[in-house]
């Protein structure tokens, strides 16, 4: 890989897989990389905060607070987790990155150029993937205590913007509505395409 890592990102629906995914992406390319998995929000205190205060309210807030305050825990886990690990030469995989809030606050109703905005000095993954499951599966699959963004409404929306990046190619789809086994396979077959090209 070079002196510089190379940073992927898993995407999709709450329920759809992706940390499962993600895990099981970095367990399988640990033989070849110095693989290490990582997710948004993150550990850190902006991170906690989002999850204690905010995903799991009785209600929804702002969503401009929501996005800045994702757009905070970003930073902040790209300067204490993502940048080392990529300046070591490491393979990052992240359970969630930017394109979740372009995904999530832009179906809250906010404008996709101002959270663009925001995230500006976010660093761009070099491979970004979309794990695409159906709402209602999701939404089937949510047994645990539902957050705040877990609702049918919410999720088509979400969708919705998730595919727009998927047909201007910032986002690779892959079908999540398959056994654990075949959407992993095929994670790791577009990951190790993309990594050939990239080492």
């Amino acid at each position: 890989m070079g002196d510089r890592g190379i940073f992927i990102c898993v995407e999709g629906l709450d329920g759809c897989g992706k940390t499962t995914q993600a895990r099981l992406l970095v367990k399988r390319l640990r033989g070849d990389y110095d693989a290490v998995y990582t997710a948004e929000p993150s550990y850190g205190r902006i991170g906690k905060l989002i999850k204690k205060h905010y995903l799991h309210a009785d209600k929804r807030g702002s969503a401009v607070v929501e996005a800045l305050l994702f757009a905070a825990d970003r930073f902040e886990h790209l300067k204490s987790e993502v940048l080392p690990a990529l300046d070591e030469g490491k393979l990052v995989v992240s359970d969630r990155y930017v394109y979740s809030s372009l995904a999530y606050q832009g179906a809250a109703g906010l404008d996709l150029k101002w959270i663009e905005k925001i995230n500006e000095h976010a660093v761009r993954p070099g491979l970004a993937l979309f794990i695409d499951v159906e709402p209602e599966t999701v939404i089937r699959r949510l047994k645990r205590k539902r957050s705040v963004m877990e609702n049918l409404e919410t999720q088509l929306k979400v969708r919705e913007i998730y595919l727009r990046f998927v047909d201007e190619g910032a986002l690779v789809r892959v079908d999540g509505n398959r056994s654990k086994t075949e959407v992993a396979r095929e994670i790791a077959s577009t990951v190790k395409g993309f990594l050939k090209e990239a080492c």
